[in-house]
């Protein structure tokens, strides 16, 4: 017998009350403006790097491993918590955890940005990470128990959107603060938005929870944290040391492989899992989660290098390579909300698949570019990247959220984002290790004339290389042009690479999300048993109903 395109939809719930159905595009602002907070503080935070490793006044006098783990203690604890912190949503309320998280973000912020040390600044990044790990489930999670069935789509396009407008507007804004005031106000500026956000939360957002949540499982949800926490810092310390065969990174990887594979056996054991490992058996709902992994592995790796590209080999500044991402940005805001559109006409599948060829064909763009490529071209390469992001989040972010029933909200939220995390960790890792690896091959046979104890230095990167070249003065000249190329060198094996792992994306995606129908997706009146007050078919009662409703 031929297997069925796609699983049976999972059982919608009762209609939302009438009350918040109302308000349900207000509630959507709400959740846009949250996760704007979370995203933007990324994309600001890498433009500041160089001005915190300044001297005081000017910074903080970071070294480069103390500015990673600025960045990646938020990354661990973050990554670390997403999947309870969507378990505690179903079970606590959703508004809860979203008010607890953006509270809890906002004063991480404001002790980061008046951090006395590199020690400190760390600390509250990890604090940040903490806030942010239950504000970025709980919003999307909201957004499910908002918005009827039919809706989703449309509501996920448009929060997948406001993605892009963080990424456009991190970098500019980060660079104007930068210009004006001292680097902790790039911090600093989140505190009035997390007290705007709270207002309309505590106003506007409707609580929600697992009206049958049973029992937690305590087992799983301790061998998730720790699993995930051993996994990602194995995974951040194989890309600080550009190599994955280090005991360090090894030990903790394959321990956090491990705790998860427990984890896993665990929850299809127990009578109250913490997630229904059923879901996984599903071919379209695992794609959709391999989707999301492999499209942020590609992207945030080429993220990664695509910086240093503009900003060391082309000489822009930090305020000037955000404004150079603006298409990427743009193509997500302009074709994230329209996604479901495209999808209806031509299926999951062929739209995904297409997102994923183009991902991939910009990502091996940057195998073709060198130190006076055209800007035009540039730009053609981010917007068409954008395009495909654009084509690939929602749909599958759709088929992953309607897979599960609305009560589990949270739940499938957190698999969302935990894929994605994990994903972009890897990819800047990885292909971080690549760039770093050829690059060093390629530079070593130029650093004969560097004194020995600056040779290790300067074959770290290309900035390593040219601060080392100024500080030796004219000597270090003959240096400037071979850092470029081995640079350019590197930067087109792990544009390749990254393009491959699109590629691959694409292949799995077309195997296996369904076609017409997205994944989990219910047809004009699907109805189930759990479907209470849904009419079972399209029928003059229940366009009356929606008539009534409008």
């Amino acid at each position: 017998m031929s297997q069925p395109s796609s699983p049976p939809a999972a059982p919608a719930g009762p209609r939302i009350p009438e009350a918040v159905h109302r308000r349900r595009w207000a509630v959507l602002g709400v959740l846009m403006l949250s996760l704007l907070i979370v995203v933007l503080d990324n994309s600001i935070l890498n433009v500041a790097v160089k001005t915190i490793a300044a001297p005081a006044p000017t910074g903080i006098g970071a070294t480069q491993g103390e500015l990673e783990w600025a960045i990646n203690s938020y990354t661990l604890v973050f990554a670390g918590l997403l999947f309870t912190s969507g378990l505690l949503g179903d079970r606590l309320g959703r508004k809860k955890v979203l008010l607890f998280g953006i509270t809890v973000f906002g004063i991480g912020s404001a002790l980061a940005a008046l951090s006395g040390s590199p020690g400190e600044l760390i600390a509250y990044r990890a604090v940040m990470g903490l806030g942010a790990a239950f504000v970025m489930p709980a919003t999307l999670a909201v957004l499910m128990n908002v918005f009827e069935r039919d809706e989703q789509p449309k509501a996920i396009g448009i929060w997948a959107g406001s993605v892009g407008l963080a990424i456009a507007i991190g970098p500019i804004t980060g660079g104007i603060l930068l210009e004006h005031f001292w680097w902790g106000s790039i911090f600093l500026i989140n505190v009035p938005v997390v007290l705007l956000a709270l207002v309309l939360m505590t106003w506007l957002v409707p609580d929600s929870r697992d009206p049958k949540p049973g029992r937690i499982d305590i087992p799983g949800v301790l061998l998730s944290v720790v699993g995930l926490v051993l996994l990602v810092y194995g995974i951040i310390r194989g890309g600080e040391l550009a190599s994955f065969t280090d005991v360090t990174v090894l030990a903790p990887v394959l321990g956090g492989l491990a705790v998860l594979i427990l984890f896993v056996l665990h929850e299809r054991r127990s009578d109250h899992p913490a997630i229904d490992m059923g879901y996984f058996r599903r071919p379209a709902f695992s794609a959709a989660v391999a989707a999301i992994a492999l499209v942020f592995f590609a992207l945030m790796g080429v993220t990664f290098f695509s910086a240093f590209y503009l900003q060391s080999v082309r000489g822009y500044s930090a305020l000037q390579s955000g404004l150079l991402i603006l298409p990427l940005a743009v193509a997500q805001m302009v074709f994230a909300p329209r996604a479901r559109l495209v999808v209806e006409r031509f299926g999951a599948k062929a739209v995904c698949t297409v997102g994923m060829l183009l991902v991939a064909l910009g990502l091996a763009a940057f195998a073709l570019f060198d130190a006076s490529t055209p800007i035009w071209v540039m730009e053609i390469v981010f917007f068409l990247q954008g395009a495909g992001m654009a084509h690939i989040m929602p749909p599958v972010t759709v088929a992953i959220m309607q897979a599960l029933p609305r009560e589990k909200a949270g739940s499938g939220s957190a698999i969302n984002n935990t894929f994605r995390q994990v994903g972009g960790a890897l990819g800047v890792a990885v292909l971080g290790s690549v760039l770093s690896s050829t690059y060093r091959g390629e530079i070593e046979g130029h650093l004969g004339g560097v004194p020995e104890a600056l040779r290790a230095t300067a074959g770290e990167s290309v900035e390593a290389t040219l601060a080392v070249a100024e500080k030796l003065g004219p000597a270090g000249r003959d240096l400037v042009a071979p850092a470029y190329d081995a640079f350019l060198d590197a930067m087109h094996v792990t544009a390749i690479a990254s393009a491959v792992i699109g590629v691959i994306g694409a292949v799995v995606v077309a195997v296996f999300l369904p076609g017409r129908t997205p994944a989990g997706a219910a047809g004009p009146g699907t109805g189930s048993a759990g479907d209470e007050g849904r009419a079972s078919v399209p029928g003059p009662s229940a366009e009356a109903g929606e008539s009534a409703r409008r």
